[in-house]
């Protein structure tokens, strides 16, 4: 925990003194939600005054912080603040695969859902740490309530791309559960082929990424990979760590191994072996893909989902976020 802190401090004394801030903290537009157990706040959609103003992940359902029964699961786990920073964004964040980037040339425009229009800068490939100029932020609508916020996201596109995506964070009567729950219907002309993952930026007690972090599976994993078989290391069923990790180091693999093509594969566990706090995430969907990446300060599996939806046509799906304390 001492470590976390050492770098998590002069994270908190930077956001102060940043230049880049338009506003003071308690002025970035945000929303309390509680079940009676479990308390989280989130920031909203704000092209102005917004916490998040990246053009990489949704900018729906940014989370400031998260409790349940005195563990506390969501923190900043980056050092430096920006809001236009593609990774400025703590807890479960969500990021879609560009869509009509490929064939844009520079200074056209593409969409990434849950961002808006966004035009094409070079003749690059796209990287999720460019910021892109944003031609079009679509317009956001938020109904905050007690237990959960509705935010829905409508775009229409000049090349043909046209959207209703509706997302509700969700906390779960009675329970210590948290519900992601998703609608995207395509208003647009050309097919949406796209693919969404959770990037999952939790810190559980403010444990630093080591010995005293698991990660845990239904089934046998294998992974190849920057760090992996030394820092980290697959044993059967889980991901444990050797060491600590480093300021500015960290470990990643493109394709976890092991799960089947069946919605119940997505079935994640992150344990603070410490504390006992756990997180449980699962899917009604399959996994294309499981990605894993951490740093010093967080552990992050993100499992992706494949979407899919003709014109006029809607898909949904949803994650479920457990929390939990084992028994000691």
């Amino acid at each position: 925990m001492t470590n976390l802190k050492r770098i998590l401090l002069p994270a908190f004394t930077l956001i102060g003194l940043s230049s880049s801030m338009t506003l003071p903290l308690a002025d970035w537009p945000q929303a309390d939600l509680s079940n009676g157990v479990i308390q989280t706040t989130l920031y909203l959609p704000d092209e102005q005054q917004g916490y998040y103003q990246g053009t990489r992940f949704d900018w729906s359902g940014a989370f400031k912080s998260l409790t349940y029964n005195g563990h506390t699961f969501v923190d900043q786990w980056f050092e430096n603040y920006d809001p236009k920073m593609h990774d400025a964004i703590n807890g479960p964040a969500e990021e879609f695969t560009p869509l009509g980037y490929t064939d844009a040339k520079p200074g056209d425009t593409f969409v990434k859902i849950g961002v808006g229009t966004l035009r094409k800068s070079t003749d690059k490939p796209y990287t999720f740490a460019t910021y892109y100029e944003v031609a079009d932020h679509g317009k956001w609508t938020v109904k905050r309530h007690k237990d959960r916020i509705d935010f829905t996201h409508e775009l229409t596109d000049a090349g043909g791309y046209g959207y209703r995506y509706r997302k509700t964070v969700r906390l779960t009567k009675g329970k210590p559960e948290l519900v992601l729950e998703h609608t995207l219907k395509n208003t647009g002309k050309l097919p949406i082929k796209t693919s969404v993952y959770d990037h999952n930026f939790f810190i559980i007690d403010k444990e630093p990424t080591g010995p005293g972090i698991e990660i845990l599976f239904p089934y046998a994993v294998k992974a190849e990979g920057k760090g992996f078989g030394s820092v980290i290391l697959p044993q059967g069923n889980r991901f444990v760590y050797a060491r600590d990790l480093e300021k500015k180091e960290n470990v990643y693999t493109a394709g976890v191994q092991g799960f089947g093509p069946t919605a119940t594969d997505y079935d994640i566990r992150i344990e603070n072996q410490k504390t006992g706090a756990g997180i449980h995430i699962t899917s009604d969907q399959p996994m294309e893909k499981l990605v894993y990446w951490a740093c010093a300060t967080t552990s992050c599996p993100e499992p992706y989902i494949r979407l899919e939806a003709a014109p006029g046509k809607e898909v949904t799906w949803k994650i479920r976020y457990e929390f939990y304390e084992k028994a000691k």
